[in-house]
């Protein structure tokens, strides 16, 4: 059953765990394992990722780790293929990288070489948008490796992280949005 945006808003954000200090002080992490343990709001968010996404794409790609929960799951709705972008050292074979800077240091991420042919319509999924580092990392690597990224969909964004602005001028898209105090 298709649902609202605010019925879906209202799903997802019961669903949803505050840890706090958790990875470290200060930090309050979200939590998307009690939406992940339940059928319904993970099908509803899955559909509706699929959904806004149907017929405009042809490979979905997750960024590690619970990138590839959604988009693995997106990519099965919709039918088509599913690509992983892993921290590296982490595939096998020969990779196209990308290192980026973190607000407390650096990393690197990549795919196979051989994951797009050219000119493939690329839907780039994670869990989360917070700095939006990595989220743009991914979307460069991608493009340079010969992938056309159509759009960027997360479960979660943390607006007063500024993420977004890190990807001005992109498609952009997630389901709740979570101010700051």
């Amino acid at each position: 059953m298709a649902r609202t945006g605010s019925e879906l808003t209202d799903l997802i954000t019961s669903r949803l765990r505050d840890i706090p200090d958790f990875p470290k002080p200060g930090v309050v992490f979200k939590d998307i394992t009690p939406l992940l343990a339940d059928g319904v709001a993970f099908g509803a968010v899955v559909r509706d990722i699929a959904d806004r996404r149907r017929g405009t794409i042809d490979l979905v790609v997750g960024i590690e780790a619970r990138g590839f929960i959604f988009g693995a799951a997106v990519a099965h709705e919709l039918g088509i293929g599913f690509v992983p972008v892993r921290k590296a050292g982490k595939l096998p074979g020969r990779t196209h990288s990308v290192s980026y800077d973190l607000e407390y240091g650096n990393a690197s991420i990549e795919i196979h070489e051989d994951s797009f042919v050219g000119g493939e319509r690329v839907l780039l999924v994670d869990d989360v948008l917070a700095t939006g580092g990595t989220a743009a990392a991914a979307w460069d690597l991608l493009e340079a490796a010969g992938a056309r990224v159509v759009g960027f969909e997360a479960l979660v964004e943390l607006d007063f992280l500024h993420g977004r602005e890190r990807l001005v001028g992109r498609d952009v898209h997630t389901s709740v949005v979570v101010s700051g105090d």
